[in-house]
């Protein structure tokens, strides 16, 4: 296991975690983000555990939630992708490299969730 091991992005743990709360309320309600591949494979771990989370279904999961995502996708976490992956172990979202961005020559990816 790599623990302690994760990209920061040269940001402080604050800055860090409000970046992913900010994709993955994104990812939550629209489906699809578009965002730089390492930020893509960060934002996945976070976003699996998530839902991993959201497939307990009670009040507990439910407020923890709340202290990493928006309460708007807090619900539609809950309602909609927690019973669309109940009988699935993990593997809820995938990345799609696109390329380098033309700007900077940033590596982008898209994330969205499985089928």
């Amino acid at each position: 296991m790599r623990r302690g091991n994760h990209r920061k992005f040269g940001l402080e743990t604050n800055q860090r975690n409000a970046l992913y709360k900010s994709l993955a309320t994104a990812l939550i309600e629209h489906g699809k983000i578009k965002t730089t591949e390492a930020k893509a494979k960060s934002l996945v771990r976070f976003v699996e555990r998530l839902i991993t989370l959201a497939k307990k279904q009670n009040l507990n999961a439910r407020r923890e939630l709340l202290g990493h995502v928006g309460e708007k996708a807090v619900g539609k976490l809950m309602n909609d992708i927690a019973k669309q992956y109940g009988d699935r172990n993990g593997g809820y979202t995938r990345i799609i490299k696109l390329g380098a961005r033309r700007g900077d020559s940033a590596d982008m990816a898209i994330v969205e969730f499985t089928a």
